[in-house]
């Protein structure tokens, strides 16, 4: 195998940088909530992947983790945590199908321990109990992306109809 056969068949995956994009934190029924007796807030969680070229000749990429932790009781707004934890990396040298999938899952669980300390830290510092976000299966979530779309696909592109 010659030099440049060799060179183009390594792949690569390499963290540079991890960063906060953007952090939010509102309590809006702050600070009446923290005399309400036997209050259970109920928790959603977003979790959204995005990323972005920053350099294509050498493969770089922004991959930014999006998380919104929103609380309620009784539906009053307790708090809103939104947090953007984003890093960059080097993806090279594999499938498209691979490429994508490194992007989309290996690049968020790399991110998702930071994002978890960040959001905990958020509430935290808003005088609220602590709080965790729970494990997370990228892989899962890219590979249910990727059926939706191939659903979407086959149906000509209509959405896909749900009922509750």
């Amino acid at each position: 195998m010659n030099q440049a056969a060799d060179s183009s068949a390594k792949s690569t995956f390499q963290l540079h940088q991890v960063f906060i994009k953007d952090a939010s934190f509102e309590s809006p029924r702050s600070p009446e909530v923290f005399t309400w007796k036997d209050y259970r807030p109920e928790t959603e969680i977003d979790l959204k992947v995005q990323q972005n070229v920053v350099d294509a000749e050498q493969h770089i990429y922004e991959v930014t983790l999006k998380a919104t932790v929103t609380a309620r009781h009784e539906e009053q707004a307790i708090f809103l945590a939104e947090v953007q934890q984003a890093g960059v990396f080097t993806v090279q040298g594999s499938s498209p199908e691979m490429h994508e999938m490194m992007l989309e899952a290996a690049c968020p669980n790399v991110l998702f321990p930071f994002l978890r300390e960040t959001v905990a830290g958020l509430i935290s510092k808003g005088g609220f109990p602590q709080f965790l976000l729970g494990p997370v299966n990228f892989d899962a979530m890219y590979l249910q992306k990727k059926n939706q779309e191939a659903g979407q696909t086959t149906n000509g592109g209509a959405e896909p109809t749900t009922t509750a």
